[in-house]
């Protein structure tokens, strides 16, 4: 089963269907698609993802500066689709982040261990932006089409929040970590891409494309620390307003 979305203006699309659940079952097709940015769709694409995949809702999980700086893209002027802004990133004073003061991705400190490096930015965006984890969620489980849900690369923020969707859908640990893992395959794509963005430029350049690589201990040690930290997932989610109704919405999005 072929996940990926070919498109000519982003590179890392991929459908969250055809993923194994624990009970046997696999995630339905066509409901959730994940993304790098959506910034350079053609009119192909979006005629794809409107008229072919029903795309009826946006999760730009992108800060508010990095939405600033790259502008409108093609999906804000298709009257079917709302854009949802639920950033991950705690947005700092207005003033100073409109003035530049601030960098577009706060990267995590380069030292010490990229395990716990990695583990630990992603425990962030759920630290720092419970409100958006839960709003965004809830907009992927919407039931009157489909979803696309990204952030700049497709890489962690969005990795972060399609994991969580994952796992409330009853999706295995294994195919979780697969599906996470499936960025590498476009990686140099993907810088290639945002490096022509002035916007990212400046953040990417001095990190090798090592550094950027997804590797399977970084999702595991993420979610093993929401097992022993908070209950797992749902224990999490229910902390900060999630409901059986929510999570019964988002089974019903991805699975049969």
């Amino acid at each position: 089963m072929n996940r990926w979305i070919e498109l000519e203006g982003a590179v890392n699309a991929r459908d969250l269907g055809g993923l194994a659940t624990t009970d046997g079952g696999r995630t339905r097709f066509g409901r959730i698609v994940r993304s790098d940015n959506l910034q350079e769709l053609t009119p192909a694409d979006v005629a794809r993802l409107v008229g072919e995949l029903k795309l009826r809702h946006v999760v730009d999980l992108r800060s508010g500066r990095e939405v600033r700086l790259e502008g409108p893209g093609p999906l804000t002027a298709v009257p079917e689709v709302t854009i949802h802004h639920h950033t991950l990133f705690a947005e700092g004073d207005t003033a100073a982040v409109s003035a530049g003061a601030d960098p577009v991705l706060p990267w995590h400190e380069r030292q010490g261990d990229a395990d716990r490096r990695v583990t630990g930015l992603y425990y962030t965006y759920l630290r720092e932006r419970p409100d958006s984890v839960v709003s965004a969620l809830r907009t992927m489980a919407r039931d009157d089409g489909g979803a696309i849900v990204h952030c700049a690369a497709g890489k962690d923020r969005t990795s972060v929040l399609c994991a969580l969707a994952l796992e409330l859908a009853g999706v295995g640990r294994a195919a979780i970590v697969e599906d996470y893992l499936a960025t590498a395959d476009r990686l140099d794509r993907i810088l290639t891409r945002l490096r022509r963005s002035d916007t990212y430029r400046a953040d990417l350049d001095p990190r090798t494309a090592s550094e950027h690589l997804p590797r399977a201990q970084y999702i595991e040690r993420f979610l093993t620390v929401l097992d022993t930290r908070d209950g797992g997932v749902l224990g999490w989610l229910a902390r900060h307003g999630w409901t059986g109704s929510d999570t019964e919405a988002i089974r019903a999005k991805l699975r049969d």
